[in-house]
């Protein structure tokens, strides 16, 4: 922590564990090394608590980063139609507003642009209320740069990135998952 700068973010790190946010595994804003101990044992502990059987490996510290909307750009495999893009509002909004949409692989410049612009939340990344917009064409390039990587990595079964948190000039990835797909013998 003190490397990176404060203040920074912790997160546990286990392979058990895909929605931190759920079971106390993720904390901001830590401005000390003195918070980032005391944190570090209650983070595990709450951890522990929650999921007993979780295989925790430690934590992840990243910079805390402040602004932006998040966003969720990702994807999956379907076995009919091959990867299927996904973009939408992302962080814990994923789940609870379901402002995603979807696209099949390959991606042109104006599918990833109709992605961004398409879901019912795109007012929030044009700015209201005074907020400086969302940079548009960031969470385009991300959106390509992940159907080529999907398409050329077929075995690839799902990638998310949340958030990918967008800022008024580029963006940052915040959380990212992959699952490979088990080998088909």
């Amino acid at each position: 922590a003190d490397a990176l700068g404060f203040p920074v973010v912790m997160k546990i790190e286990s392979p058990d564990v895909v929605h931190k946010t759920d079971v106390g595994g993720v904390v901001v804003d830590l401005r000390d090394a003195e918070e980032v101990r005391a944190e570090y044992e209650a983070m595990v502990h709450r951890v522990r608590d929650a999921r007993p059987e979780a295989d925790i490996r430690g934590v992840l510290l990243q910079p805390f980063v402040r602004g932006g909307r998040e966003t969720i750009i990702g994807g999956t495999t379907d076995p009919t139609f091959g990867p299927l893009l996904m973009f939408g509002l992302g962080g814990v909004y994923v789940e609870a507003l379901k402002d995603v949409v979807f696209r099949v692989h390959p991606l042109t410049d104006l599918d990833a642009r109709q992605m961004v612009q398409s879901i019912r939340g795109y007012k929030v990344l044009q700015g209201i209320r005074g907020e400086p917009p969302s940079d548009e064409e960031a969470i385009i390039d991300v959106i390509e740069r992940v159907s080529q990587l999907m398409g050329e990595n077929p075995a690839i079964a799902e990638l998310d990135i949340n958030p990918f948190l967008v800022q008024e000039r580029g963006g940052v990835a915040l959380d990212a998952r992959i699952r490979i797909a088990e080998p088909t013998v």
